[in-house]
């Protein structure tokens, strides 16, 4: 039976807090005595970490993005401020946009 390795969560979050790369990390563990099996969980322990934080950050991205497009759509359509249309039409539809690629940056990086 093997034993289960499990990477100590407290040190990848001081990793991340210390915006080390995974060479860096590699080279710290190498240093610490550990074998090349628990050196790439290491490595891919903090990978999953660090873009799971990009990925929540992405989606909160776009949904704020969605949701200011739809108030666009709305908003142009009611059309409840005349002397507003032309920025709510053109302007806050190009935010909206703009916030979704950021949020699609931050997903597909």
């Amino acid at each position: 039976m093997t034993a289960v390795f499990s990477p100590d969560q407290e040190l990848i979050h001081k990793w991340l807090a210390d915006k080390l790369e995974p060479a860096a990390i590699e080279q710290e563990l190498t240093a610490g005595g550990l074998d090349a099996e628990s050196i790439k969980a290491y490595i891919k322990e903090f990978r999953k970490v660090r873009n799971s934080k990009k990925l929540t950050t992405g989606f909160i991205c776009m949904a704020i993005g969605a949701f200011l497009g739809f108030v666009s759509c709305v908003l142009t359509l009611a059309n409840p401020f005349p002397e507003l249309y032309n920025v709510i039409l053109y302007g806050l539809t190009s935010v909206s946009i703009l916030v979704i690629m950021l949020g699609l940056y931050f997903v597909f990086e």
